[in-house]
């Protein structure tokens, strides 16, 4: 799959693919849901008819991540996957063009007729497929409409695509980050069309873990942090290899902590991983994260918090 990064590259894209033409759509793709998936497979009907390949257009950061930045009273989303995840899951549904187009004053100045004119007609589109709701542009001015009327001048067929559900609800990664929230992993599943999973490399933390005999791998988390928040029950892949664990998402409340941080004891096991990604799969709650008077408490609860997770594990295996 060929990355394009940011507007400056569109012009070595279209050296490197001079004869290609392309289905492309819009959308942050948080997830790589059931309902994107949906709209892939729709595109790949069409690519296979009509001899296109496929493109993604996604902005990072998202664009309600970049207005949170700047307005404190709007609150940003939580990511479901990093846009790592979503380039490799990409990939993996075998899109042939991804465009990571950067989110920025530049682009929020931008109107619809800028963003069509500059980005949109610069890359080799013949069909073009967007959500009924989408808008885009400055004050979020363009929608279906607009580009359906640009695409009649420049003979791009603009499409609609459907409204994706399941049980009779719509897939949306709003949706998701519900259902994370509630804890019910299983509708998760369902949704994502894979087990709710998130990677990251592992840093150095302050290594109180090992204090209180319970090292832990710390990942690195997106700045808007995971729609979960707590101690869980986890698998664990390392490459090739698989384990089980339990992990906290939270505060760390009890040694004063001010950023969340994803901590991962894993269970029988010693090796030094740091610098490494790692893939954390989450499988059930054990509890909220919570305030301890110190960490003789926090020591007890966590080795009944492993016990509980054990227990559970060897239950539902």
């Amino acid at each position: 799959m060929y990355l394009i990064r940011g507007q400056s590259n569109i012009e070595l894209f279209k050296k490197k693919h001079p004869d290609d033409s392309f289905i492309a759509t819009i959308g942050n793709f948080d997830g790589l849901h059931l309902g994107h998936k949906e709209i892939l497979k729709n595109m790949l009907s069409i690519a296979n008819r009509k001899k296109l390949k496929r493109m993604v257009i996604f902005t990072e950061p998202h664009a309600k991540e970049f207005f949170a930045e700047e307005i404190s009273s709007v609150e940003a989303p939580p990511r479901i996957s990093p846009w790592r995840d979503k380039y490799l899951s990409l990939k993996k549904n075998g899109v042939d063009v991804a465009f990571f187009l950067k989110f920025n004053n530049s682009l929020k100045r931008m109107t619809p007729e800028i963003f069509a004119q500059d980005i949109l007609g610069n890359l080799q589109i013949k069909s073009l497929m967007i959500g009924d709701d989408f808008k885009f542009g400055k004050d979020r001015k363009g929608d279906f409409n607009f580009l359906s009327n640009w695409g009649k001048k420049k003979g791009i067929e603009v499409l609609k695509t459907a409204t994706f559900k399941v049980k009779g609800k719509r897939v949306s990664s709003t949706r998701i980050r519900e259902v994370l929230l509630n804890n019910n992993f299983d509708e998760a599943k369902e949704l994502l069309d894979r087990p709710y999973t998130f990677s990251g490399k592992v840093v150095r933390g302050n290594q109180l873990g090992r204090t209180i005999d319970v090292p832990t791998a710390n990942l690195w988390l997106p700045k808007t942090n995971l729609p979960i928040n707590g101690v869980y029950g986890v698998k664990i892949q390392i490459k090739d290899r698989n384990f089980f664990g339990i992990a906290n998402m939270g505060l760390r409340p009890t040694i004063g902590g001010t950023m969340p941080v994803l901590e991962v004891h894993i269970f029988n096991f010693s090796e030094d991983i740091y610098g490494q990604r790692i893939q954390v799969e989450f499988c059930f709650k054990v509890r909220d994260e919570k305030k301890f008077s110190g960490l003789e408490e926090l020591k007890e609860q966590i080795k009944k918090d492993i016990s509980f997770t054990l227990s559970t594990f060897n239950s539902i295996l």
